[in-house]
């Protein structure tokens, strides 16, 4: 039974990551450019419309994450130093994801595409510090 919560746990983390960060993906490098040939106001209200649909996602991927992530920690106790400065490093990036993903959604956020690039970026950064703390794990 253990094994099927430890399976069911990892799923969850990687599926709201991919939610999060793919969602974020998609918005800022695929939606954002196709609607630049928009008019100003039809573009504001694609955008708000587009970040009112993205919202719920982005509030269950945040607690997937959380609810997989604390079990995680708990369940895998016994890591290295250099293991836990990077997943210091990785929840500190996390964090910053999780706030401005919540900014994002927000109607008439006038910075909402500079806000997707650097939760972006720092989304990515964290899939690159996850895959290697699974690797020396």
């Amino acid at each position: 039974m253990a094994e099927v919560l430890n399976l069911l746990m990892r799923w969850l983390h990687i599926a709201s990551a991919v939610a999060l960060i793919g969602g974020i993906l998609f918005a800022r490098l695929v939606m954002t450019p196709a609607m630049q040939s928009l008019a100003p106001e039809s573009r504001k209200d694609l955008g708000n419309r587009a970040a009112a649909a993205f919202r719920p996602l982005v509030y269950a991927g945040i607690a997937g994450l959380i609810l997989s992530g604390v079990y995680n920690i708990v369940s895998n106790p016994g890591h290295s130093a250099r293991y836990h400065m990077l997943l210091g490093i990785k929840l500190l990036l996390a964090a910053h994801v999780f706030a401005v993903a919540i900014l994002i959604v927000k109607p008439d956020n006038p910075r909402r595409t500079r806000m997707m690039t650097g939760t972006l970026i720092s989304g990515l950064i964290i899939i690159l510090i996850a895959a290697y703390l699974r690797r020396i794990f």
